[in-house]
């Protein structure tokens, strides 16, 4: 019989760990957790001025932080893809959101098509040196004139021999003034939709490669974001990546990690600036007592934390779905539409609770809900994620 000594109680305290995690993957999220916060966070401040410098690359490199799911033939650490959510998650602790970006557009956004779809020579050139943290990584998609519209891309590649020519633009790329090689969306058939489309891997140092402008932004200042123009760029028929005409398909499916990574890392961020904001809930007085007590404050992060879980559980179940195999395009597209708001949401209702503290730079939260606002436009806006949504349903 039950009694009140025996009856199951709440432990609002004990550590939660989702089904999709192992202890593993918990000793990799400590490791990581420890290394940011030790060798990172400490130049956060700095890098908001100056953007992260490539050593990061390196050190993480010398870790095994940015092969941590690719494949040990490469350098990789062979492991599965929950440790690359685990990456996006605990970097935050660098307290560096263009840092993050910066990292995980190399390693989950420039890295997985040439992994999916480069020949071995292609893997061994920028594959091998971009986990070692020796080369790096950027991917070139959006132009001045074709951002969530794809389709509409100009850069041209026309075939000259065993070459390629390549004409164009791309702007707002992350590494751009860094990297080392660029996956280049480029049009090599403008009369065939969709299947004109063809990706090349352009190195950076090309004739004609002119890395034109640093973009001065909102928020992630840590990273660098170039506009960038290529002017008769020739390149040989090697640099093709993957199939020529295939390249919207590829592309479209390096869309569908990148998101899920992009998904991972709103819901950690709005964790830490709740637990930030919570604790200083709790420290910070009105009236005579911690602002926390006061019944509207309670319930503003009562309100938060359901949001932050709804989000975290869609992301996870998601992620559990794209792992065993499953290509679940609607869903990602929720919990990448879903996790972004709700994170610029907690980041918004953070400063609130501040005061004006929060929108001072010295807290940290006001650059919070700067580096998080982009989430709601990187990687497919809201706009676009809606009419993904929608259109799954045959409407």
């Amino acid at each position: 019989m039950a009694t009140a000594a025996n009856v199951l109680k709440p432990n609002f305290g004990a550590k939660r760990k989702h089904f999709i995690f192992t202890d593993e993957h918990e000793q990799l999220r400590e490791s990581i957790e420890n290394f940011a916060r030790k060798e990172l966070r400490p130049h956060a401040e700095e890098w908001e001025e100056t953007t992260f410098p490539n050593w990061v690359f390196e050190r993480m490199g010398e870790l095994g932080f940015l092969g941590l799911d690719k494949p040990e033939e490469y350098g990789g650490q062979g492991g599965d893809y929950y440790s690359a959510l685990v990456l996006a998650e605990a970097i935050g602790e660098a307290a560096s959101g263009g840092l993050a970006m910066g990292i995980a557009v190399h390693t989950d956004m420039a890295m997985p098509p040439i992994l999916a779809f480069g020949t071995e020579e292609q893997k061994q050139e920028w594959v091998v040196p971009a986990i070692a943290g020796k080369k790096i990584l950027c991917l070139g998609i959006t132009e001045p004139d074709a951002g969530s519209d794809v389709a509409g891309i100009k850069t041209r590649a026309v075939r000259d021999g065993d070459d390629y020519v390549i004409n164009g633009s791309k702007t707002y790329i992350t590494n751009g003034h860094r990297a080392d090689v660029i996956v280049l969306v480029t049009k090599t058939d403008p009369d065939a939709g969709y299947d004109g489309f063809t990706l090349f891997l352009v190195p950076m140092d090309a004739p004609g490669v002119i890395r034109e402008k640093k973009l001065e932004k909102l928020g992630m200042h840590a990273s660098d974001t170039a506009l960038l123009a290529f002017q008769d760029v020739r390149v040989p028929a090697s640099a093709v990546l993957g199939e020529v005409g295939k390249g919207f398909y590829h592309i479209m499916w390096e869309l569908q990690g990148e998101r899920m990574i992009g998904a991972a890392g709103c819901v950690s961020g709005a964790q830490r600036c709740f637990d930030r904001t919570l604790e200083y809930a709790k420290e910070r007085t009105a009236f005579g007592r911690p602002i926390g007590n006061f019944q509207v404050i309670r319930h503003k992060f009562a309100e938060m934390a359901t949001k932050i879980e709804s989000a975290r559980q869609l992301v996870y179940m998601t992620a559990w779905r794209f792992a065993n195999g499953e290509y679940p395009v609607r869903e990602i597209s929720m919990a990448k539409l879903h996790a972004a708001r709700v994170a610029v949401e907690v980041a918004d209702e953070c400063i609130q609770i501040h005061g004006g503290a929060g929108y001072m730079r010295e807290y940290g939260v006001e650059r919070v809900w700067r580096d998080m606002r982009l989430n709601r436009i990187g990687a497919g806006t809201d706009e676009i994620m809606l009419d993904v949504i929608g259109r799954s349903y045959g409407i």
